[in-house]
């Protein structure tokens, strides 16, 4: 599943939920929206000067044609937690209402480790892992807008991954529109994503004061900027240093309609830096792009990861998850 996306949304600023979070008008001051805020001003950023990945170069494997633990609908958002060497996968609940998911851990070889579900959570295009000691904390959306496949995130659920349990959610950024999130697990820092009079912000903090409820002094604040002349099919993003990547592209059974980009976006601009063709797992069957990730292996090689599903065959029910990753920083 994807979000279409226009290059300049023309959604009304007058909608009944950004009325309700701007108090009844888009002032250019901060508005306090569930524990966290709204800046609508102007786009400001303090982002420290970075390297970035050079788009242009080729990708590696990291596994194919992996099942997760919902077998029949395609991978959404992923993350690592790069301290304990995990990887935590979101996808829609087998048989759910399609805003249920479920987050499926799993190791560097694809195989699964554990799983946990969150139902009405909305549909995962993007999520976080923070790690605590030897404990991963999911970060996502939750409270979707609609029981369906078109519903959206209106909050942020951070919760202990425990195989199998119950998630004892805590939220934050409640009454959001369209909410979701993204973390550089470096730099500690998180990205938060959502509407704001319509249009997509993007909005980064110290992980830690996110943790804490304090999303009151953001690094980065700004409008998404237009990834293409006309409008994209958005399937994911993530950050790391002071660049935001993002994924874009649509499914297709010939590989010659391979139509998936990768831009990077600098952050204390809000403007695109680069944007490049991306044509990883070119080979799979109904090769759909589905999410960013970053990671630093044991060896110190910070790497871009880009998710892709696919199926064995276009009749079959299943759906598999592929990972694919880029290593070639440049200044």
């Amino acid at each position: 599943m994807s979000e279409q996306m226009p290059p300049d949304p023309v959604r009304s600023p007058f909608s009944r939920r950004s009325l309700l979070r701007a108090g009844g008008g888009l002032a250019a001051t901060t508005a306090l929206l569930g524990t966290g805020a709204v800046f609508a001003g102007p786009a400001s950023a303090a982002m420290p000067v970075s390297q970035r990945f050079d788009l242009t170069k080729p990708s590696y494997d990291e596994f194919r044609s992996k099942i997760l633990h919902e077998s029949h609908h395609v991978m959404q958002g992923f993350a690592f937690d790069n301290q304990n060497v995990r990887i935590f996968i979101v996808n829609a609940r087998n048989g759910g209402t399609g805003d249920d998911l479920c987050v499926t851990q799993v190791n560097f070889s694809g195989e699964i480790q554990g799983s946990m579900h969150l139902n009405n959570a909305g549909h995962g295009v993007s999520i976080g892992v923070e790690p605590v000691g030897a404990d991963s904390y999911i970060w996502m959306e939750c409270d979707s807008d609609g029981p369906t496949g078109d519903g959206r995130g209106t909050a942020l659920a951070r919760f202990k991954f425990v195989n199998g349990g119950t998630p004892s959610v805590k939220k934050f950024l409640t009454g959001s529109d369209t909410i979701t999130c993204a973390t550089d697990p470096v730099n500690k820092r998180i990205a938060v994503r959502r509407k704001e009079g319509g249009k997509m912000f993007i909005s980064v903090y110290p992980l830690a004061s996110a943790a804490a409820g304090d999303f009151s002094a953001p690094l980065a604040h700004f409008a998404q900027p237009a990834l293409a002349d006309g409008p994209v099919t958005f399937q994911g993003y993530t950050i790391y240093g002071q660049y935001l990547y993002t994924l874009d592209g649509t499914g297709h059974e010939n590989p010659a309609d391979i139509n998936s980009y990768v831009t990077c976006i600098d952050m204390n601009t809000g403007k695109v830096k680069s944007r490049a063709l991306t044509k990883a797992g070119e080979s799979l069957v109904f090769r759909e792009p589905e999410g960013l990730g970053i990671y630093r292996s044991l060896a110190g090689e910070t790497r871009l990861y880009l998710g892709f599903g696919s199926r064995s065959s276009m009749g079959n029910i299943n759906r598999y998850a592929n990972l694919f990753y880029k290593n070639v920083l440049i200044d």
